[in-house]
């Protein structure tokens, strides 16, 4: 645990020594009015959607660090180099993963480390990359969503250019997909160790339209030795996408994607999987009413098995803007299919594909699978950086005769065919705190009560917390 507490005290040495990036004071005034020197760049989700160049302007106020933010290589300021980082420190306590069916009560460090380099060679051009390094300190059962030493996450080349009064742009590569509120395709940035595909992805955007189109290998995650991880034909997703603005910006979307997956194995099904997925999304806002409908379904082959699955998810909201601390009245509905009769050559287990792991709390303590989840929850923004959320989440199985499910889609032993619907509920408590720009703090805290269901297999109520810092650079 020693090399846990030096990360951890590095983490917040970083922190405190992390210049601010105060709001660039207005310039001298012309005859149009106020000039404003340009806004400096913040760090993104994704880091190669950074754009450094205004750093070629002398006007911008330099921080340190910033030599190496925008190296310029050629003619013109949008040609240049850019380096960055990214340190995230996670420390969980969990005294029943999985319920504590087969894993027992555990607190350790979780450190993720990611590094890069991007070459952006003109409007048109950019080459990235990032690499990562995943690291669990004194945890007592992990795998390859814990751990991956030093390997490559991003590796692409990318162009856009202009073409039929629209704008087309292209990646080859090792990249990440994230779809909207990443339900079934993410980012997996609750785990330690992200979700890459090796990919070939493309999309136009014309007006209010946008189609997507990629095909793609899952980068499947090894840790033997330092790059290994790789990637190959037994393991599909393909999709061709749609959207649209509708009734202004609001936002409708359909794609249909091909997931496959040799050697696959469910509680009634084994084989090779072959699955189709068509998902349906409306997404939008107006006035203090926000919303996210999404419903996928499934259907192809596991093995000699049909498959016939399907999900729905809602998230809504009602943001009272007059009222101090801006609070968000929010409701989330959640519903996938299971298995219904075990035998009958048709398999009903809805498959997450690549879910976010804390699309329901950071405990993850259940899956997107064979699931009834209704949670209501209060969101308040003491101030502009400081925002606390509070919920509570009610569970049930859509059928008894299969599983309850842990993240991501395991099924819980001694759960199939038995007891009754009802799974549990928690309570949830987090603040995130974006303390200046490029750090912020995050705190969680979660209790599961679980249903006798869970409790005659063997486990038990859980309690989880987490303390995080997110450093960027």
């Amino acid at each position: 645990m020693k090399r846990a507490g030096a990360s951890i005290v590095a983490a917040l040495l970083f922190a405190a020594a992390a210049p601010a990036q105060d709001v660039p004071e207005e310039k001298a005034t012309t005859n149009d009015g106020l000039v404003s020197t340009p806004d400096r760049p913040v760090v993104l989700p994704n880091r190669w959607q950074e754009d450094w160049s205004v750093l070629a302007d002398p006007a911008v106020p330099r921080n340190p660090g910033d030599a190496l933010k925008y190296v310029p290589v050629g003619p013109g300021g949008d040609h240049y180099l850019t380096f960055g980082a990214l340190l995230r420190e996670r420390v969980e306590s969990n005294d029943a993963p999985a319920f504590g069916i087969g894993r027992d009560d555990d607190t350790y460090l979780l450190q993720r480390l990611q590094v890069h380099a991007g070459l952006h060679w003109g409007a048109p051009w950019l080459a990235f990359v990032q690499l990562e390094d995943a690291r669990p300190f004194a945890k007592s059962s992990w795998g390859p969503t814990d751990r991956n030493h030093a390997d490559v996450r991003l590796a692409f080349v990318a162009w856009r250019g202009e073409w039929l009064d629209g704008t087309v742009r292209v990646r080859a590569g090792r990249q990440d997909f994230a779809l909207d509120l990443q339900r079934f395709v993410s980012l997996r940035d609750g785990p330690n160790v992200r979700q890459s595909f090796d990919a070939l992805w493309a999309n136009f955007e014309r007006g209010p339209w946008r189609v997507i189109a990629f095909v793609s290998h899952p980068v499947q995650y090894r840790d033997d030795r330092g790059f290994d991880d790789t990637s190959g034909s037994d393991h599909r997703f393909h999709m061709i996408r749609v959207e649209r603005h509708v009734l202004g910006t609001n936002e409708l979307s359909y794609y249909h994607a091909w997931y496959d997956a040799d050697g696959a194995s469910f509680l009634d099904a084994r084989g090779n999987e072959r699955r189709q997925v068509d998902d349906v999304r409306f997404a939008g806002k107006h006035g203090s009413l926000d919303w996210d409908l999404e419903g996928m379904r499934q259907h192809g082959r596991v093995g000699d098995a049909r498959v016939r699955a399907w999900a729905l998810g809602t998230r809504a909201g009602w943001t009272l803007t007059e009222t101090a601390w801006t609070p968000r009245l929010g409701l989330q509905l959640d519903t996938a299919s299971g298995d219904r009769h075990a035998g009958d050559g048709r398999l009903g287990t809805f498959n997450p594909l690549f879910p976010n792991g804390y699309y329901f709390s950071l405990a993850g303590y259940t899956g997107y699978v064979n699931l009834v989840h209704v949670k209501p929850s209060l969101t308040v923004k003491p101030t502009s950086t400081l925002t606390l959320l509070g919920a509570v989440g009610l569970q049930w199985r859509r059928t008894t005769s299969d599983a309850i499910y842990v993240q991501p889609n395991l099924a819980l032993p001694g759960t199939a065919g038995r007891g009754s619907k009802w799974t549990g509920m928690y309570g949830q408590v987090r603040l995130d705190w974006k303390w200046r720009p490029g750090v912020t703090f995050s705190i969680e805290g979660d209790h599961f009560r679980a249903g006798r269901t869970i409790r005659e297999a063997g486990g038990s109520h859980g309690n989880y917390g987490s303390v995080q810092v997110l450093l960027g650079w």
